[in-house]
């Protein structure tokens, strides 16, 4: 597989904007199958742009609104529109996109999606790109919600992706595959063929508090109970805030950390978004699930680890590279949108904490999102599980 970047700041001409990415990849020879990932600033006027695209390009475009992205060797793009074009003879990509959903019906529509593209393959689908809305105000549906029932239909396929984000107003990302675009949806590919894909990925937080509680009543992401006490009477034990009305402003640089049991003695940690408090039943929801028995932690979020935890991560994936002697031509990045609030100061520090390292050969593309979709190894077995991050830097080399 081969691919280019291409990226324009224009967003308000076109016609302008489009003929600056044709002329970025006018030199790029299309194989047999190609496939285009978008990422775009909210007030992008997509399908418009769209109707340009497609008077050139035949191959499917997907992908998502960002309130930041990192492009190459431009580094961090703070607007515009960025775009990756995947092509290869030997490898077959399928795309679609799901209506709104809601909490009713959305496991019945991620599945029939999944199962349709699925169908277009002639031989094994190994990896799925997705990208998706969540309602964070209303928080109808959690990321972990939708990643799951995306994973029940895909038997266990890793998935790469990340939630939708946007200039933190939460209503105005959206999702996008060819003409459609839709706000609180999931647009997934399908890649089958010659690949091998591998993942990186780490969390920001390198310190935790003496905050540590064991969970003894959850449901989903909203957690009910921490030892004895209600969520909201732990914080207040802990001297933290409970009556802000924005609760993920405040909790913003003080992730989560919860350790989650895999089944068979495995366990992965993740790092959570504390999104909402309700004072009258002392529960707290979170942007991503939350088990009975796990253990619930909270970090310290820094501008020196969210840099650090990004060159550890292309160390790791370029050590592997290196490695497993297989010709690797692309990486695709998702990085936390907290993290991008840690760097308010210096938006432009994550990614030149990356560019020293990334070979001028090689086409990344990434967006910072309101979270994260990468496999992780669980610390027992080795096996990869799907799982949905937050305050995380991630990588797909393929």
């Amino acid at each position: 597989m081969r691919s280019i970047v291409a990226y324009t700041e224009e967003i308000d001409d076109l016609d302008a904007a489009a003929e600056e990415l044709f002329a970025q990849v006018r030199d790029f020879d299309l194989a047999r199958n190609s496939l285009a990932i978008l990422f775009a600033e909210e007030d992008t006027d997509y399908p418009a742009l769209y109707a340009l695209l497609s008077q050139r390009w035949s191959f499917p475009v997907m992908g998502c609104t960002a309130m930041a992205m990192l492009s190459g060797q431009n580094g961090y793009c703070r607007s515009g529109i960025s775009v990756m074009v995947l092509t290869a003879d030997d490898c077959q990509f399928s795309v679609g996109i799901t209506d709104e959903l809601d909490r009713a019906h959305y496991k019945e529509q991620i599945a029939h999606l999944y199962n349709e593209l699925a169908a277009q393959h002639t031989s094994e689908v190994k990896l799925g790109l997705s990208y998706f809305g969540i309602s964070v105000t209303e928080m109808e549906l959690s990321g972990s919600n939708l990643l799951a029932a995306l994973d029940a239909a895909a038997g266990g396929l890793p998935l790469y992706g990340g939630a939708a984000s946007d200039n933190l107003s939460f209503v105005g990302y959206h999702v996008f595959c060819n003409e459609r675009e839709v706000r609180d949806g999931l647009v997934l590919a399908l890649v089958s063929g010659n690949i091998s894909p591998r993942f990186v990925y780490v969390n920001s937080v390198e310190h935790t508090a003496s905050f540590s509680y064991e969970i003894t009543s959850a449901k989903g992401n909203t957690v009910f109970r921490l030892g004895e006490d209600t969520f909201v009477e732990a914080l207040r034990k802990e001297n933290m805030r409970v009556d802000q009305e924005d609760m993920m402003s405040a909790y913003i640089l003080s992730p989560f950390v919860v350790t989650l049991d895999q089944g068979s003695g495995d366990r992965v940690e993740a790092t959570r978004i504390l999104a909402t408090l309700d004072l009258e039943t002392g529960a707290g929801t979170f942007q991503g699930v939350m088990q009975e028995g796990a253990t619930l932690s909270i970090g310290v979020l820094s501008r020196e680890d969210v840099c650090q935890s990004v060159e550890t991560a292309f160390i790791r994936m370029l050590r592997e590279l290196s490695q497993c002697g297989g010709e690797y031509t692309t990486l695709l990045c998702t990085s936390c949108g907290a993290r991008y609030l840690a760097l308010m100061n210096n938006p432009s520090a994550e990614a030149e904490a990356y560019m020293s390292r990334l070979p001028k050969n090689l086409p990344l593309q990434g967006l910072y999102a309101y979270g994260e979709c990468c496999p992780v190894q669980g610390a027992k077995t080795g096996k990869n599980y799907n799982m949905f991050h937050n305050f995380t830097f991630t990588i797909l080399a393929l």
